[in-house]
């Protein structure tokens, strides 16, 4: 299978920077306590000395919501509703190893990060933008449609894996304890969103392979280089 942003997306967010890695082999009982704590750690301290809305990382993607025509403050990316849930409660739950690294990644770079369950895509997956009649699978079992416009993450039988960009994950491709292969993908909106991304995806795999061998090397994905093909 291949993972692309569609030529509009990347027309209307110039500034995007995507970091794409794939895992194979996933188990639920790695231990990864200490890469969270590491990255959970990072994430303190940057909250010590800003408010999650004066993170530049938060603020980009604020705008792109915008841009896509969003209440910012009503639908947030992934990584500031983490961010916020974090600052207010100290922490996260725990839920299985592989999101709890990626979420504390996230953290750590206030970037969004989504964990695929590469089972759960049926072809290829695509962001973009939905004609309004793709298949949305809520996490309480309800089917829904995108409205049309509206940016998601799509696979070839026309199924939503993303609502609202990184807004909302949908039950389709959920992680959950028997997942074995997994497509990660990190998107960055800031000013400094390559260097930052080349640093988030080093450091994700370096935790990764310390648990599991099979770890694709990341890729950065440019407009002139959009497609990453998952072996």
């Amino acid at each position: 299978m291949f993972f692309q942003h569609h030529a509009d997306i990347w027309r209307e967010f110039p500034g995007l920077v995507p970091g794409v890695l794939t895992v194979r082999g996933v188990t639920a009982d790695a231990d990864l306590t200490d890469a969270v704590a590491r990255f959970q750690a990072i994430a303190r301290e940057r909250l010590l000395s800003s408010e999650v809305s004066g993170f530049p990382e938060i603020q980009a993607w604020r705008r792109a919501f915008s841009q896509m025509g969003l209440k910012p403050t009503q639908y947030r990316s992934a990584s500031e509703a983490l961010l916020r849930r974090f600052s207010k409660e100290g922490n996260l739950p725990s839920i299985l190893p592989l999101i709890d690294l990626c979420n504390a990644v996230s953290l750590a770079f206030a970037i969004p990060v989504a964990v695929i369950d590469l089972a759960g895509l049926d072809g290829d997956l695509e962001v973009c933008h939905a004609t309004g009649d793709e298949l949305s699978l809520t996490f309480g079992g309800e089917i829904e449609h995108p409205a049309p416009g509206e940016v998601i993450f799509a696979d070839t039988a026309n199924r939503v894996h993303a609502r609202r960009w990184c807004n909302r994950q949908t039950g389709y491709s959920a992680v959950r304890e028997g997942t074995s292969d997994v497509l990660i993908v990190s998107e960055a909106m800031h000013e400094n969103g390559r260097e930052d991304m080349e640093r988030l995806v080093a450091a994700l795999a370096e935790s990764l392979r310390s648990s599991w061998g099979s770890v694709s090397e990341p890729v950065i994905l440019t407009a002139d280089q959009p497609r990453y093909e998952a072996a």
